[in-house]
Formats: structure tokens, sequence, C-alpha cells
């Protein structure tokens, strides 16, 4: 499998479904289903929106299994953790679980004093295991972006194949995309920038709301260029991004999902808490406008 190219696209970054505290293998594996019928290129498991700092290290790595059991295409496991060994012990355990790239944050809790810490950093985690890298800018929660400079420099060794960015900074991206060769991947982890970032040179997405409407991601990314592309990022994905983005990503996916019928909960793990009703109702007309939309 070329890595790179199965991971243009649009790739999921797949919530982790929970029943009474444990994780519930059944629904993971119907929302992967879900995710293959609606033309999901690719998944990224124990993500963000997966609730990986809730999760212990064999649930993180069950989940990893099961997503490779169950998804089309290529799984990259996000890996992220404060110290290189931890990290590494993330990453040889998603490679013994099967997956076929590891996503990694810079450490949280602990910035770097200066942007060669978290290169050292990578570096190091990269020296010690054999997965392929995605680097994963989400500055809002790790205290620090990568720095441009630092992946480009990172992005001339072999072992790191692209960046997701979350950051929200358009400019931010399309200074990735200026000082990164053509090969190193630049994905967009910001739904609502989604058609603006592939414009400018983007390859793809991986992208919260994808759990939720497969379909309307997919084809936004096969359209971007045009359109059609145009209004369904406008028209479809920027609302619900918005209205999501307010009760947290996590949560509103599970309740959209559970309104598809795709999940039967909407459980999360503390400290994130459920959405209320006054705020399901809100994502459910919000998602009901997005599938109209994508109908057209």
């Amino acid at each position: 499998m070329d890595l790179r190219n199965a991971l243009r696209g649009v790739s999921c970054p797949t919530v982790t479904p929970f029943d009474d505290g444990a994780i519930d293998e059944d629904a993971l594996v119907d929302l992967l289903a879900h995710l293959r019928e609606g033309g999901i290129d690719s998944v990224f498991a124990c993500g963000t929106s997966g609730e990986f700092p809730s999760l212990g290290p064999e649930e993180r790595r069950r989940v990893i299994e099961l997503t490779v059991d169950h998804a089309d295409g290529p799984v990259v496991a996000c890996s992220g953790a404060t110290s290189v060994d931890e990290a590494v012990t993330h990453v040889d355990n998603a490679a013994d679980a099967g997956a076929d790239a590891a996503a990694l944050v810079p450490p949280y809790f602990t910035p770097a004093n200066a942007p060669e810490g978290n290169e050292r950093f990578f570096e190091r985690v990269a020296a010690e295991t054999t997965l392929p890298i995605v680097l994963y800018n989400i500055p809002q929660y790790t205290g620090e972006r990568i720095e441009p400079e630092t992946v480009a420099a990172l992005a001339e060794r072999e072992a790191f194949v692209g960046i997701k960015d979350s950051s929200g900074d358009l400019t931010y991206f399309q200074s990735l995309v200026r000082e990164t060769p053509d090969e190193f991947l630049c994905l967009m982890g910001y739904d609502s920038l989604l058609v603006p970032s592939i414009r400018l040179g983007g390859d793809g997405g991986i992208n919260a709301l994808s759990n939720v409407v497969p379909r309307t991601f997919a084809e936004t990314v096969e359209t971007a260029d045009t359109d059609r592309g145009q209004q369904l990022q406008s028209a479809a994905i920027a609302p619900l991004f918005e209205t999501c983005g307010a009760y947290g990503f996590a949560q509103a996916a599970k309740t959209g999902l559970v309104q598809r019928d795709v999940l039967p909960s909407d459980e999360v793990r503390p400290p994130l808490v459920a959405t209320d009703d006054e705020a399901a109702a809100e994502i459910e007309s919000t998602l009901e406008n997005a599938l109209a939309v994508t109908e057209r």
C-alpha cells in the first residue's frame, strides 16, 4: 500500500462508543460500517474525538485492533504522550495491533522552551519506532503549535509522512503547504476550513464530523474545486461545525450518531459530559440541514 496516496482524501477520527463505562465493541464495528458505506478513505483511531486521554493502554490497543479489522483503508493511531518513552510504547502497541501509521502531538502540559525541543521529541520517537508518523498540530489542547520550521525540517525525513492541522489558522496551514515537499501530506483537521485548505494545495482532511455525515465529507473533498464543493462546505459542513463546536466534538458527534441510529448511546467518559436535551435538539436541526444539502 502507498500510504501517502491512501491518506489523501478524507479520514475520520472515530469516536469511541461506550456502554456503562466500557468500550462498546459492537457499536464501534457498526460505526466503521457506517463510515465504509459513506465513502471514508481512512480512519484515525484514538484521537481527540476518540477521547484518547480517557483510555487506558490496553483499551487503546483494543480499539486499534477492532478498527484495523473492520475499517476500509489505512488506520492511523493517535499515540500522544508527554514523554518519549510513553509515546514509543503507544506507537509500538499500535504497530502490534496492525495500524499503518501513528499520529503524534507535541508533549502537552510542558511546552517546549524552544522549537527545537519539539523537533528533538519527534525525532527521538521516530528513531525508536517503525511506523510512519503523522504530526498532529492542535495548539488549543497542547498549549503550543508545531512551528512551521519544525514541520519543514521533519518533512525531509522519511519517517514523517504528513501533518493534521487542527489549529483553525489558515495562514499557518498555507505556510505548511509552501514549506514542505509535495509528497508530505498537509491534512486539514478544522472541518470548516476543509475546502479552502484543499484549494490552497492541501491533500484532504481528518474531520471529526465525518463520523456523523461521512458522505457529505467524501463528496466535499471530491468536488472541492467546484461550486458543489463550496456549497457543501458553506451550507452543510460549516453550520454543523459551528453548532457542534459549541458543545464539544466528541459529545456532539456521538449525539448525532445516536440521532442517525448508528450508535445506541452518546455516553462519554469524565471529564466530558454528554449533551443535554436542548443541545441535542440544536444538533439534530443542524444535522438535518446538512443531510438535506447533501441530498440536493
